[in-house]
């Protein structure tokens, strides 16, 4: 028996008679760019984040990309950002022309550690990316009044963590913006890339609206730069059918997750995912923790069990980083990090089977090397 790492055709199979018949409705009309399809996605979208604008966008990246050029980023600026998460976080700020600022991580929930901000900040800092990695929520009570004592503005990167929750409120809700990605491997994901803003401002839903269709709120009148960041329409479709889905694939993911944690809590040597008092985790990913991390990863693919590593380098060691000299980070827990995580499989459509043939490779491979 193969346990893949993800399975998109079992989640497809569940929806396919939905899918294909809401499609088949759709074609016809060839309302293919923004449109009654998109709006009504970012209704539902912004009424399941808690916020009041939702702004669908071609990715998680350009998300992020928008949200910097909405606030006006530029030259000579600085962004706080992780050490330890996808590269786009911080490529989105080099692409403004500004300076990416590495802090460094948690090392039990390998978020942004708020207790370092006050030592990273200048007189330049204008803004700060949290990201809520893996399905769990960044410490954003901590981050927001840090950031309100500096008027600092903050930007959340909730591209693996839609649904997550810290005391009932939902990431995407607490920053001024917050970007979210809908690769098809993500808890929600669409049929391709997709991604999409929420914010609180009216303003902000305005310009950011205006930015995804090159600047312009009425056809050739362009105020802004912006670019062709809109999302399709028939990527909204998808994601309007798979939206109502999401807190049930949300509590097999949690129910796949309470299985790991009870049968793998007892190895020596092995870390599991922690979840915050008062925090709602989705987990995105199921990421543990070993210094046998590599060798691990090969013995559970060579039992047919395939596992992925987010993320073997920490950013400040990413060469373009280097190159450009924003590599000056200790950044200790991040690159540790880096040397020891993997995800195991987590997806919701995953069996009891599965899941007890990985326990088994898991607790097999620490009997004989532990």
């Amino acid at each position: 028996m193969v346990v893949p790492f993800f399975d998109l055709k079992a989640q497809y199979a569940a929806l396919e008679k939905e899918i294909l018949s809401a499609i088949a409705d759709f074609l016809p009309k060839q309302q293919l760019i923004l449109g009654e399809t998109v709006e009504n996605f970012e209704r539902h979208l912004s009424r399941y984040c808690h916020t009041p604008h939702a702004i669908g966008v071609s990715s998680g990246t350009d998300a992020l990309a928008l949200a910097l050029e909405s606030l006006e980023i530029q030259a000579g600026d600085e962004v706080i950002v992780p050490a330890f998460t996808y590269f786009a976080t911080a490529s989105v700020v080099v692409r403004r022309g500004a300076k990416p600022v590495f802090c460094d991580i948690d090392p039990l929930t390998y978020n942004l550690n708020p207790h370092l901000l006050e030592s990273l900040l200048t007189s330049r800092t204008k803004a700060i990316i949290p990201v809520h990695l893996f399905g769990h929520a960044a410490p954003m009570p901590e981050i927001l009044a840090w950031a309100m004592r500096h008027n600092v503005e903050v930007i959340e990167d909730a591209a693996q963590a839609i649904g997550a929750e810290i005391h009932g409120a939902r990431v995407g809700s607490f920053g001024r913006m917050a970007a979210f990605s809908f690769y098809p491997t993500k808890n929600l994901g669409a049929f391709g890339d997709a991604g999409a803003l929420t914010a609180h401002r009216d303003e902000d839903a305005i310009r950011l609206r205006m930015l995804r269709a090159q600047g312009s709120k009425e056809r050739y009148v362009h105020e802004g730069i912006g670019g062709a960041f809109r999302l399709d329409a028939l990527q909204a479709l998808i994601l309007s059918i798979k939206l109502p889905h999401l807190e049930s694939w949300h509590e097999a993911r949690q129910q796949h997750a309470r299985y790991y944690l009870h049968h793998l809590s007892d190895i020596e040597g092995l870390s599991l995912p922690v979840t915050l008092d008062g925090y709602r985790h989705t987990y995105n990913q199921f990421v543990i923790r070993t210094k046998q991390r590599d060798a691990l990863r090969a013995h559970l693919q060579n039992m047919g069990i395939y596992t992925e590593i987010y993320y073997p380098r920490a950013l400040p060691d990413q060469p373009i980083f280097v190159q450009l000299g924003y590599h000056k980070c200790s950044c200790p827990e991040a690159r540790a990090a880096a040397r020891e995580v993997l995800a195991l499989p987590i997806y919701p459509e995953l069996t009891e089977e599965a899941l007890q043939k990985v326990v088994h490779a898991i607790r097999l491979f620490f009997n004989k090397n532990g």
